[in-house]
């Protein structure tokens, strides 16, 4: 009978059973090893006597497949990771998007009417107090496309210098690549962006510009510019997220370029600017003022055909356009046909040279976004296994 009683001491001998000094003997055991937390005849504790293996350990893990569970992965893989997840990004977004004004009386519409009353106090001190609205035709739509389009850089650089060390509590409790994060945050700018672009169009048709197939040109120009901000934003995640001092430093750079992208102002035709080129071309070929007067030349005819360079140079209509005659009877007789001149006047930009050719803004327009992007995403990547150490 199996499992019977054997030997002097009664032991019990049989597969899986106890044998020797009541130590467990089956099939897949350990053969001459100890039970962790056993203990020995001796009374000593068998943890004591267990085993580490020899050799290298990487060399073990790697042998059974082990990897770090923070480790960085190869470009390509991250890349497809994140495609993996973009449905978690764009849900992200969206829900970040209606959850940002929900504590808000008027909710969402604060989106629309905060850079409206930015408009009009640019407008009040710039347009009317310091005039830089001369010379530029349909002024409003002007400002009002500028101030949008700088708007979502602009949100998107701030936002982004922070989104890792706010974001601290979920990059800990999960793993995905830290990249759908600035992703996420811009994607959040761009839908408001959308949003904005209702009051863009209804204030361009109101001024009495008329609704053109250059209009379509603003979808490669805000793609361009959604790539130039990820890839921005990949740099100022990774920095923000290493030194705090980076988001307080930052919204005074920002403001600063504000001032200097021609959000105010015309960079092509300014006055005092026409006095000093190469700083012209330096302010003309900063990204954001090349995405503004991208957009602006799309949507407003008028900018079309007061912009330099858009016909033949004349000497004598660029001169006149920086310095229209004074009014006089005897050559306008009335103040109303001083003021059809001067509104003529303002299309003679036309005739001056251009700062930056139209051609070369959609060149370096494509340019900042494609190799802003690639250096902000390697340099973001590099440093995944950095993200929520805090």
């Amino acid at each position: 009978m199996s499992g019977s009683r054997t030997g002097g001491r009664g032991q019990l001998s049989a597969p899986g059973g106890l044998s020797g000094r009541g130590q467990l003997q089956g099939p897949g055991s350990l053969g001459g090893s100890v039970t962790a937390g056993a203990e020995t005849a001796d009374g000593a504790d068998a943890s004591q006597n267990t085993m580490v293996p020899e050799g290298n350990l990487a060399e073990l893990a790697k042998q059974y497949g082990l990897k770090p569970s923070a480790a960085r992965p190869p470009l390509i893989e991250y890349i497809k990771r994140i495609w993996q997840r973009r449905f978690f990004i764009t849900g992200f977004a969206t829900a970040q998007n209606m959850a940002m004004y929900t504590e808000a009386r008027l909710g969402q519409v604060w989106q629309i009417l905060t850079p409206l009353l930015n408009v009009a106090v640019y407008y009040l001190i710039f347009g009317l107090i310091l005039n830089t609205k001369r010379g530029v035709p349909d002024f409003i739509a002007f400002l009002v496309i500028g101030v949008f389009i700088f708007n979502f850089t602009q949100r998107s650089f701030i936002i982004s210098s922070r989104v890792m060390f706010d974001s601290l509590p979920l990059i800990r409790a999960l793993y995905f690549p830290r990249a759908c994060l600035p992703l996420g945050y811009v994607l959040i700018e761009l839908q408001q962006l959308v949003i904005s672009l209702i009051v863009i169009f209804a204030t361009v048709l109101a001024v009495g510009q008329p609704v053109t197939w250059s209009w379509l040109l603003i979808i490669p120009i805000l793609l361009m510019q959604t790539l130039f901000n990820v890839g921005a934003a990949f740099i100022l995640a990774r920095f923000g997220s290493g030194f705090d001092d980076v988001s307080q430093l930052l919204p005074f750079v920002v403001r600063t370029w504000f001032y200097a992208s021609g959000v105010m102002f015309s960079i092509q035709t300014y006055n005092n600017l026409a006095q000093h080129p190469v700083i012209a071309k330096v302010l003309q070929y900063n990204p954001a003022a090349i995405y503004i007067t991208l957009i602006r030349d799309a949507l407003l005819r008028s900018q079309q055909q007061s912009m330099p360079g858009s016909k033949p140079f004349s000497h004598d209509l660029c001169t006149q356009y920086y310095h229209p005659p004074p009014y006089t009877a005897q050559q306008f007789g009335t103040h109303a046909n001083y003021e059809k001149f001067l509104a003529r006047n303002l299309f003679n930009s036309a005739h001056c040279h251009a700062v930056v050719a139209m051609n070369n803004l959609w060149l370096f327009g494509a340019l900042w976004a494609v190799v802003i992007l690639v250096v902000g995403f390697i340099f973001f990547w590099r440093a995944e296994v950095q993200y929520g150490r805090g």
